[in-house]
């Protein structure tokens, strides 16, 4: 079943079309890679599909319902979360009220609702279970402003998850992360997939992350989609490979 689908998604700044017509399906419990060389768009088309950006002509539909105008809190709201390439936690906040603050979108959504989030027990519970599954219960009291980026990342993905989306676009997760890091972060992103069942497009450069985790990646350059396949048929395009993957 096809759970987010674009149809001739297209973005202008000025004179470039930095999404040039874009359709793609993303399919339930698919992990789709979104590769490309800087520039290529694939920032811009998480934007659009998050609502962050609005597309200049074509549509989003999510579980068939046409989503292209709604706000971003919305969307969110009927299960698409993302996270950011640049990291942008609460800096002042615990690792735990981080987390309570996404969570605060579930149980009262009006403004300062952590506050009332703090007071319910299984709220608490709740995050306990998200620092927990994203290997952050260790430092839960501590300011994010204090955290490496490979802690940040994971809190990243924790306050992606309190949202309890549907799908998850990930931009570049991970940006930053050592050999070791990006291994066990791996090993958590398979496991978190097949726990809540997501659907995930994860935007990255590292290719072997990318053709680890991904059943099917999809291949932009200039704003437009130039292959579409597995990730070993993606691997020995030649298109792809002169463009992007060079030759090694």
């Amino acid at each position: 079943m096809t759970l987010l689908q674009t149809e001739g998604l297209t973005k202008r700044f000025g004179g470039l079309k930095a999404v040039d017509s874009v359709t793609l399906a993303l399919e339930e419990e698919e992990v789709l890679g979104l590769i490309g060389p800087n520039g290529a768009g694939k920032t811009t088309f998480i934007n659009l599909v998050t609502g962050v950006l609005k597309p200049d002509n074509g549509a989003i539909f999510f579980k068939g319902e046409n989503i292209t105008h709604l706000p971003p809190h919305q969307r969110a709201r009927l299960g698409i979360a993302r996270t950011f390439q640049i990291l942008r936690p609460f800096s002042a906040l615990s690792v735990q009220d981080n987390v309570l603050t996404a969570l605060a979108q579930k149980y009262c959504p009006q403004i300062f609702s952590t506050l009332k989030v703090r007071s319910s027990r299984h709220a608490l519970q709740e995050v306990e279970k998200l620092l927990t599954l994203t290997g952050l219960e260790a430092w839960a009291l501590q300011p994010a402003f204090s955290l490496p980026v490979g802690i940040l990342r994971r809190l990243e993905l924790a306050r992606a998850l309190a949202l309890q989306p549907k799908v998850l676009l990930l931009d570049e997760p991970a940006a930053g992360l050592n050999d070791q890091e990006l291994q066990e972060f791996c090993a958590s992103l398979t496991q978190i997939r097949e726990q809540f069942k997501l659907s995930i497009i994860l935007v990255e450069h590292r290719m072997r992350f990318v053709m680890t985790v991904c059943n099917r990646i999809v291949v932009m350059h200039r704003g437009s989609l130039i292959a579409e396949g597995a990730p070993v048929e993606i691997a020995n395009n030649p298109k792809v490979i002169e463009i992007y993957l060079g030759s090694s």
